[in-house]
């Protein structure tokens, strides 16, 4: 399995980095996770618009599923339009981004799935398990399983003692980190800081910890180094066109 890094950018993008938004690769079969703010110009320097295979979305902030409606226009209004693409996401997650053009604009361009989080189901080659993460809008921490490794990743969540049991032996541990050390307390009940995902990744027993949805201006070394003080294998940031693979 192998995951690039689109954006890591939490909340808005910046000149240098985008929103969430991971493309990860297994046998051919292409799956874009996340496809937030301004992830479509950094999916367009590795692949064409018609090579994703499917997208996945944890939840409907904008920030990880605004670039579906450019991916879907780019596709959809081409000259020679590729078949319709299969949209993974919780019920009514992206009613507001398919809602952006006028009705039935875009509808041959995709094939809409929509998904319970705690439910189970297939893309391609990908076992998709998904739990509900405490998250202002329903949040889907989802854990895609190969023969190739797997990857967990947390969407964005608070505190939940599901997160370790969501990346159980994974190969890789993509976490929202927004914060370093604390979370603003009104804020704490949806949101984890790169301490925490250590915690968790610790507790989690995997492999590798990827640190994504830092708020932007945060430094990234010392998000890693506060992981780094509950993790002690490999820690690294969610920066633009990181390739991270699994054991094959």
């Amino acid at each position: 399995m192998r995951l690039t890094v689109l954006g890591g950018s939490g909340a808005w993008p910046t000149a240098v980095q985008a929103c969430s938004g991971y493309l990860v690769e297994y046998d051919g079969f292409r799956l874009l996770l996340d496809p937030g703010y301004a992830t479509l110009p950094r999916l367009l320097r590795h692949h064409t618009v018609d090579a994703v295979d499917a997208v996945l979305v944890s939840h409907g902030h904008p920030d990880h599923c605004a670039d579906l409606n450019p991916l879907l226009r780019a596709r959809g209004l081409s000259e020679d339009p590729p078949p319709p693409l299969p949209v993974y996401a919780p019920h009514g997650a992206l009613d507001a981004v398919l809602a952006l053009d006028r009705p039935g604009m875009l509808a041959a361009a995709y094939r809409l799935h929509g998904f319970a989080p705690g439910e189970r189901f297939g893309i391609g080659p990908f076992t998709v398990a998904t739990r509900l993460l405490p998250h202002f809008v329903p949040n889907a921490g989802i854990r895609l399983s190969t023969p190739g490794g797997v990857l967990a990743y947390t969407g964005d969540t608070g505190p939940s003692t599901d997160i370790p049991r969501l990346a159980e032996g994974a190969d890789l541990f993509l976490s929202e980190a927004t914060y370093i050390h604390r979370v603003p307390d009104d804020d704490a009940p949806y949101l984890l800081t790169a301490e925490l995902a250590g915690r968790y990744a610790q507790q989690a027993g995997a492999a590798r910890l990827l640190l994504t949805h830092l708020w932007p201006g945060t430094d990234a070394t010392a998000a890693r180094e506060a992981a780094a003080r509950f993790f002690g294998r490999s820690i690294d940031v969610a920066l633009p066109d990181l390739v991270v693979t699994t054991a094959s």
